[in-house]
């Protein structure tokens, strides 16, 4: 396939394009649904459902930032409208005290429990019940393969901070 200098060539703009509205798409009818069910945004959903399956419930900041690809000032503002709500709870990490540990509550594992089956099945009826099971390990190997390509190189929210403050 060709690449015009400068610019996509058509299947890859349709491709792209296509990539971009189905994602706007989903995306819209998922935070509808957690709205609606449980007074959450989609990042604030990644946040405690990510938290919900993480070892003890808990996680770092950074690596809840790094996790849901989200800037760590948004992520903090999100986790404290979290912990508004007594969803999650943040407290200094015992290995390293610049580090936050962010750790669910029972009532955000509850929360999680409650918006979860309307979630899945948004998804499965958006995303999944137009795809064969062919279309869908191809659609899982591709984008596996770009999500792994593109965290070679992360976004600013995902990339390792550098050795600021750490006497460096």
């Amino acid at each position: 396939m060709s690449e015009p200098a400068g610019g996509l060539n058509a299947e890859q703009l349709g491709t792209y394009f296509a990539l971009m509205e189905v994602s706007s798409l989903l995306q819209y009818a998922v935070d509808e649904h957690l709205r609606a069910d449980g007074d959450l945004s989609w990042v604030q959903f990644q946040i405690l459902a990510r938290l919900a399956n993480a070892p003890e419930g808990r996680l770092r900041m950074t690596d809840l930032a790094d996790g849901v690809v989200y800037s760590r000032s948004g992520l903090t503002y999100q986790a404290g409208l979290l912990d508004k709500r007594g969803l999650i709870s943040r407290s200094p990490s015992p290995d390293d005290e610049r580090s936050t540990m962010v750790t669910v509550t029972d009532a955000g594992r509850d929360l999680v429990a409650h918006v979860l089956p309307g979630h899945v099945d948004r998804v499965r009826q958006l995303l999944f019940e137009p795809m064969t099971g062919t279309d869908l390990a191809a659609l899982g190997e591709v984008l596996g393969r770009v999500r792994d390509h593109m965290r070679a190189n992360p976004p600013r929210s995902a990339k390792p901070r550098a050795g600021r403050n750490r006497g460096e």
